[in-house]
């Protein structure tokens, strides 16, 4: 316990580059009195509007909330929503400047109308398209620049097509060529791109499904494991097994909610990490919490072990708050005392 404490003092000394898909997060709070005369679906009585930075800009606002230098990289569109969004980045004080807009894409926004404390409908506007080559061009070329300022990168792949096999491949021959960490809140759909990277942190519902993917679409017949459910704690070993092997990873953390996490190493060492979550009630954002501070931790010289304590340490805060929330190195650190 007395390393994790040396460890999260250093986190201040650590700067952190999240690149991958920001999203807005928009909230209508109110209360439900009757149904609507025009169709069967309840009225809402707004009272309150709110707006947070969420996909990757919640990754970066853990990150700067645990004290250490933060970079955000990621696109947006033209609109109204761009223009909340950057507002609520600059209130959080994170930096724009990797932010590039692209007049065709949406600014991703989620809108979720809340009655009491029952969520009555969520609409999203996004594109899922890939980012067009010159949009990834020119992410790339920030990254080269300011490579050497930065400890970590963390990917943060939401599917919304800022994440695309192009420029993961330009990504990770960077980070490996300037020996930097590179970790990855994954999408299932997009496991293949991620060969080569640090480690990645799934959850088990993701962990069932890139199994299945990946077995779809090898030809090499090399995944032997075919159950498409993991069960049983032997079944997320075998399926953990053959992603780590398969991508090449340093190794592999996987969320299992109340049960903790398993950390899977190269070396062949399996961990088991209880949760320390003293009550919860809200998981939303905890995955982000997760990956912010497991890639924080690593980048101040934290084993991967140590490392995925401290996340389980900071997700088990989390859960204990109201809605996305973020942890700071004091409540890490009284936690863990």
């Amino acid at each position: 316990m007395k390393n994790l404490k040396k460890i999260i003092h250093k986190f201040n000394k650590a700067k952190i580059l999240v690149l991958g898909d920001v999203i807005l997060d928009e909230y209508i709070l109110g209360s439900v009195e009757r149904i609507s005369p025009e169709a069967p679906v309840p009225v809402v009585w707004a009272n309150k509007h709110t707006f947070i930075p969420g996909g990757a800009a919640n990754v970066a606002n853990n990150i700067r909330s645990l004290d250490a230098g933060i970079c955000l990289v990621g696109v947006i569109g033209r609109d109204k929503n761009a223009n909340i969004l950057l507002s609520e980045l600059k209130k959080i004080k994170i930096t724009t400047e990797g932010i590039f807009p692209d007049p065709r894409r949406h600014t991703t926004v989620k809108t979720r109308i809340i009655a009491g404390h029952q969520q009555v409908v969520r609409v999203d506007w996004e594109h899922t398209d890939s980012l067009p080559q010159k949009i990834n061009q020119r992410i790339i070329k920030f990254v080269k620049t300011n490579i050497d300022d930065f400890d970590a990168i963390i990917i943060e792949d939401y599917g919304k097509g800022v994440v695309n096999m192009q420029l993961l491949q330009d990504l990770i021959a960077l980070s490996r060529s300037h020996k930097k960490i590179i970790a990855v809140d994954p999408k299932e759909e997009h496991f293949q791109y991620y060969r080569g990277v640090t480690s990645i942190t799934p959850n088990r519902k993701e962990l069932e499904n890139a199994i299945r993917n990946l077995r779809i679409k090898d030809t090499t017949n090399r995944f032997k494991f075919n159950t498409d459910k993991l069960f049983t704690d032997k079944e997320v070993e075998l399926a953990a097994g053959e992603i780590l092997k398969y991508l090449d990873l340093q190794s592999l953390l996987v969320t299992l909610g109340e049960q903790g996490m398993r950390l899977f190493e190269k070396n062949g060492r399996i961990t088991h990490i209880p949760t320390v979550a003293q009550e919860v009630f809200d998981v939303s954002g905890a995955g982000d919490t997760v990956i912010a501070t497991f890639t924080l931790a690593l980048s101040c010289g934290a084993s991967k072990l140590e490392a995925a304590h401290i996340a389980n340490f900071a997700a088990g805060i989390v859960v204990g708050k109201l809605g996305t929330a973020v942890t700071t190195r004091k409540e890490l650190l009284e936690r863990i005392r």
